[in-house]
């Protein structure tokens, strides 16, 4: 069952999640009310079409959605749980377990509080990086307080629903420790990957293909956002870091066994098979990270073609991949360094490869093999 979320709906936070929400609602016809300590951020949301600047004179909210980091986000959930009486009040922050508990030693009523936590980001941040469906298809946590009320509960998953989101219901511990596994942790390690790159120099920069990209992707997040998370969920962080450096002591090990021998018939006995079970064990994880239409990910092949450098050219390849009658699965885009192409590496699948390719060599396009 899901109803409509109806407003008026008061905002809390006008980064990128809270005037997301702003715009999906209000592209949706529902009133919106912005507040944010900053007088310029609730301008910007304003301007980008969020919702108007809450006032004294605004009636109640039925629900409020709070957008605030983690490490204040429990003082602002019971702030406005004090001053709006009738209103379910939720919060998007990415950690759980902190913000309840830091609510429950307050003594704070959590019979109208519902945590929740839309798993959707994007490298950029504030509320002139928001988009009205940057929740589309995404998961949305629904994590009930102990005591939430079930009208809380189905306020909240209604707003998941009309953002475009999966709702999904999860213990908050449970969903500590997943998100430091599938979101918290990675974080680390691209920043940790991408630290290295301070100290090499430019020619070895200049080799750097898609794999460094795809590895450092987002490692250009906001380091005062992440510290107040990673501070807040650092117990399921930890556990899992620890984990991933016994991983990382063994490869350490078996290269230093590597290193040291004269051939291949010196390596360190069980040097070798260490190496190649930790890339074994990477295959055999990323294949179950669930792909395009759910569950495990499907196998697709890769057709790569050379893109001129130019307007319009992305466009007209995907045009000739749509009138080529082929499903694009996936598309990933390399820039060739020092050269005025790219290289869009289409992934469709294995039964497409001969027509696709055939129809765009016809077409006039490179392809790489």
């Amino acid at each position: 069952m899901n109803v409509a979320t109806s407003g008026p709906v008061r905002i809390v936070g006008t980064g990128l999640l809270g005037t997301s929400v702003g715009l999906g609602l209000a592209t949706r016809g529902v009133e919106v009310l912005l507040h944010d300590p900053s007088r310029t951020a609730v301008a910007l949301a304003r301007d980008v079409g969020a919702g108007r600047p809450a006032s004294a004179d605004d009636p109640e909210p039925v629900l409020v959605v709070v957008a605030a980091p983690p490490d204040v986000t429990s003082d602002v959930v019971l702030a406005e749980l004090e001053a709006h009486p009738g209103a379910v009040v939720t919060d998007v922050a990415s950690v759980k377990g902190y913000v309840l508990a830091e609510l429950r030693a307050s003594g704070a009523d959590l019979s109208r509080y519902v945590g929740s936590h839309p798993m959707a980001g994007r490298e950029r941040s504030g509320p002139v990086a928001a988009v009205p469906d940057l929740f589309l298809g995404r998961p949305w946590v629904i994590a009930d307080s102990g005591s939430s009320r079930p009208d809380a509960l189905l306020a909240v998953r209604s707003l998941a629903v009309d953002l475009g989101a999966v709702p999904v219901t999860m213990d908050a511990d449970a969903h500590d420790a997943a998100v430091a596994a599938v979101s918290h942790v990675p974080q680390v390690v691209a920043s940790l990957v991408a630290s290295r790159l301070r100290d090499v120099d430019e020619v070895a920069l200049g080799l750097a293909g898609q794999g460094l990209r795809d590895v450092t992707r987002i490692a250009g997040s906001d380091p005062a956002l992440w510290t107040s998370i990673l501070a807040a969920n650092a117990a399921a962080v930890r556990d899992v870091l620890v984990d991933l450096r016994t991983d990382l002591d063994g490869v350490i090990h078996a290269l230093g066994g590597a290193a040291a021998a004269t051939g291949p018939e010196d390596v360190a006995p069980g040097a070798l098979s260490t190496i190649a079970q930790t890339i074994s064990d990477g295959n055999a994880g990323v294949a179950r990270v669930p792909g395009k239409h759910g569950g495990v990910r499907r196998d697709y092949s890769v057709v790569t073609v050379l893109v001129p450098d130019a307007p319009g050219e992305l466009a007209r390849l995907l045009t000739d991949v749509g009138d080529a009658g082929v499903n694009l699965e996936d598309l990933h885009l390399e820039h060739a360094a020092g050269r005025p192409v790219g290289m869009a590496a289409i992934s469709v699948l294995p039964s497409a490869v001969p027509h696709l390719e055939a129809e765009l060599t016809l077409r006039g396009w490179r392809l790489v093999s």
